[in-house]
């Protein structure tokens, strides 16, 4: 049976619904954003570590041009090595009926044991191929979900200049390609780049490949050096043509998998603690003032016979009602949230585990935060009441005293008028009461500036790497480096309108201990269809000798410009090279290394030679100029500039569009409860004052603007302070991202500063719409009545 103190506290709460749901909301985002956030990175890091050990990924790589078999027992023997595996891995082509363009691919050879191969395929449907039969094989998840093929599907397959016809008795992922990649793409492709898994037999009949391998992967034993059995895997290899062997962080599927990873990981620690921060805030301000007006009833508990302890417990009571309500609603919405957000990430990273697992770790910190923040808001003001007599409590508060203002001193009171002039006044009587809010709505904004940045960012990006840099229509990729008359054959095929010609040069940096895979990029001094721009879109001119190196890349090797690094050949003899660094460049994609072409060409003393070349094409004539160009033996692969557009606008505009919009709804979120709240308190605290404005003649437009007013010049002086602060958490958050593959330039437009005040505006004009409305029922009566 409910007593007459939990009635009161029933009573309270339909009275207060409007500041509770408020409150509760904004706890419920600070608590879902952490939820969601954490939940999300620990369930796509489970999933990986999983994945990883099951299917044992390699710790170390290795290619090269071939070797015989007996090679592994020399690799086996090396220090720190624990497991070997030779594999043939070569390049594919498949011709599907009802694609136009051939889809690329590698081809990989099975281990002949299952359970002790590396990087061992997972079946999701079918079978493993049998032993003996050169046309089974296992076909990657995503290629085959993109084209709606199942086992027992037949592909046509070309595999060293032959076309066959594979059985597909199998549907598999793999820890090497999480993320599958076309070498030298910037995006994945699921319907343009297939894995396929044959018998070794099978695969080495069809390239020569008996008793042989060309590619190695090695686990390393507890406590071994990575870098030692890199070094001493490249020593063993160089003879047979080794390309160089680098770890798993530079392991292409693992390496774009990480940084996703981290840039999870940055908005996960920075967004959801800017969320219970705010909201630690708001219930700390709020909830305190809430006790300090329910003084007189308080004080009239404790004159009917209700204890200190009674009393205390009874405001607890409402304190923790509200910060429950939020905590439910926040773990409730976190796991929701959590479990879609997931699910979009499990459209782009193949992993088979990858469900949301809730965090009650998690959960639980983020609910005590709210806990700890309410009853901390609440404690002081009850400390104090419960310790007052009654008659002192149920005294009317003492009258405010009133001072000269700022537009007193400045004469200004008949130009802004009574209204302007009682809002001013009233903020100077309780300035921090205004700070403190306003760096709430600040908060907000900046979370807004945030959302936005992801946008201007892709934008940015998305200019400067396919606008300015990249300007060729399709990118040749030659199958072996290539005289530069072959890009002159090019020019004169038929819907080819121009060509140029770029050398590539995969090479391994050296600078003491430190060192770094990549390429340099050789320009012709005319080159138009692919020019070399930093972050920003500004043009950047290379040197007439040296190299140009990512300032991220710099970084990584410990050098400055005047520096010169060892270069390790990873073509040809792999000779050993050094080269100046003549300048640094903010690039957003990649690290690697830029050069002019004659001046490549002396550095490595060979004749005029190319890797790639670029053409700008006839749109008319694409199909038939497509079909040309893939006919040539000489053309490994030819990228369409349109096609990688179109897949990176497909794989970031989900994710950037989900991030934008729930950190923008949060924020507004945050602005409704700050201003809402403020103006229902200010509207409880100066009712009678309110109320004999209107007796006095005053309209409800211009007592609003006196309530309300207030909490616009809070969100006016919040909104730069809001746009200042988030900027310096897009370099935060900035800088948690993993630089390897493409970095988001650090630049805000207009757009994104409009889309902050308009997020900001909007919540803030509902929440005095919704407080306008209670102003407008004011009792005049009931509020002007003295209390004897």
């Amino acid at each position: 049976m409910l007593t007459a103190i939990h009635r009161k506290l029933l009573r309270d709460l339909g009275r207060l619904k409007g500041q509770i749901v408020t409150i509760a909301l904004v706890v419920a985002c600070g608590i879902a954003s952490f939820v969601a956030m954490r939940g999300t990175f620990a369930s796509l890091a489970f999933a990986r570590a999983r994945f990883y050990e099951t299917q044992r990924f390699a710790d170390v790589f290795a290619s090269l041009e071939r070797a015989p078999l007996a090679v592994t027992a020399d690799l086996e023997a090396l220090t720190g090595v624990a497991h070997v595996d030779a594999r043939i891995v070569e390049p594919a082509t498949l011709p599907l009926e009802e694609v136009p363009d051939p889809a690329r691919g590698t081809a990989v050879s099975l281990a002949g044991d299952a359970d002790s191969g590396l990087n061992r395929p997972r079946l999701r449907a079918g079978r493993l191929p049998e032993p003996g039969r050169a046309d089974e094989a296992l076909l990657l998840e995503a290629f085959a979900e993109a084209h709606h093929l199942r086992p027992g599907a037949r592909v046509p397959v070309v595999l060293n200049g032959k076309l066959r016809t594979l059985a597909i008795v199998g549907i598999a992922s793999s820890p090497e390609y999480v993320i599958a990649l076309r070498p030298g793409a910037l995006t994945t492709d699921p319907a343009g780049y297939a894995v396929v898994w044959m018998e070794r037999d099978a695969l080495a009949a069809a390239f020569q490949m008996e008793g042989a391998f060309n590619d190695v992967a090695l686990t390393l034993q507890p406590g071994a050096s990575e870098s030692g059995v890199v070094d001493a895997v490249d020593r063993v290899l160089e003879r047979w043509g080794g390309r160089g062997a680098y770890g798993r962080d530079r392991q292409p599927s693992h390496q774009m998998l990480d940084g996703k990873l981290q840039g999870i990981a940055g908005v996960a620690n920075v967004v959801p603690a800017i969320f219970l921060a705010v909201a630690a805030l708001l219930v700390n301000l709020v909830l305190s003032r809430l006790v300090h007006l329910s003084q007189q009833e308080i004080a009239t508990l404790k004159a009917l016979g209700y204890s200190n302890r009674q009393v205390g417990l009874h405001v607890l009571e409402l304190v923790l009602i509200v910060a429950s309500a939020g905590a439910l609603s926040g773990v409730a919405l976190g796991a929701w949230l959590g479990t879609a957000m997931t699910r979009l990430y499990s459209q782009y990273f193949q992993l088979p585990d990858l469900h949301f697992r809730f965090d009650a770790g998690d959960a639980f910190f983020a609910v005590a935060i709210s806990f700890v923040a309410a009853i901390a808001g609440a404690f002081g003001s009850v400390r104090r009441v419960v310790r007052m007599a009654p008659a002192e409590a149920m005294r009317a508060p003492a009258p405010a005293r009133y001072r000269r203002s700022i537009v007193d001193r400045l004469g200004l009171a008949r130009v802004i008028g009574p209204s302007a002039h009682m809002v001013i006044r009233e903020l100077e009587r309780r300035p921090w009461r205004a700070v403190l809010s306003s760096l709430a709505v600040a908060a907000s904004t900046a979370l807004s500036v945030v959302g936005g940045w992801y946008y201007d960012g892709v934008g940015a990006l998305f200019e400067n790497q396919f606008q300015q840099v990249m300007r060729e229509d399709a990118a040749v990729t030659f199958v072996n480096t290539r005289p530069e008359r072959a890009v002159r054959e090019l020019a004169h095929l038929p819907g080819v309108l121009a060509a140029e010609g770029l050398r590539v040069v995969p090479v391994r940096f050296r600078a003491g201990w430190r060192r770094r895979d990549s390429v340099i990029w050789g320009y012709p001094d005319d080159a138009q269809l692919r020019q070399l721009h930093d972050a920003f879109g500004h043009a950047v001119a290379l040197p007439q000798e040296g190299v140009v190196l990512t300032d991220m890349l710099a970084r990584v090797l410990g050098v400055h410009v005047g520096d010169t690094l060892d270069v390790e050949l990873h073509e040809g003899a792999r000779d050993h090279h050094s080269v100046l660094v003549s300048g640094l460049i903010d690039e957003s994609v990649g690290m690697q290394g830029h050069m002019r072409m004659d001046a490549m060409r002396a550095w490595l003393g060979e004749t005029p030679s190319v890797s790639l070349a670029l053409l700008r094409l006839d749109p008319d004539e694409r199909i038939a100029t497509d079909r040309r160009l893939r006919d040539l033996p000489s053309v490994a692969d030819v990228t369409r500039r349109a096609s990688v557009i179109a897949q990176f606008r497909e794989e970031t505009g989900n994710m950037i569009l989900s991030v934008a919009i729930i950190i923008a709804l949060f924020a507004a979120t945050i602005t409704v409860g700050v201003v809402y709240n403020n103006a229902r308190l200010a509207l409880s605290m100066r009712g009678r004052d309110l109320a004999s404005l209107r007796v006095l003649g005053f309209t409800r437009a211009e007592i609003s603007v006196v309530l309300i007013g207030e909490q616009l010049v809070q969100v006016l002086v919040a909104l730069p302070i809001g746009l200042l602060l988030g900027r310096s958490l897009m370099h935060l958050i900035a800088s948690m991202v993993d630089p390897e593959t493409y970095r988001l330039p650090v630049v805000l437009t207009a757009r994104s500063y409009a889309f902050a005040i308009v997020v900001t505006l909007v919540a803030a004009v509902l929440s005095a719409l919704l407080v306008r409305r209670r102003l407008d029922r004011l009792d005049l009566i009931a509020v002007l009545k003295t209390r004897e």
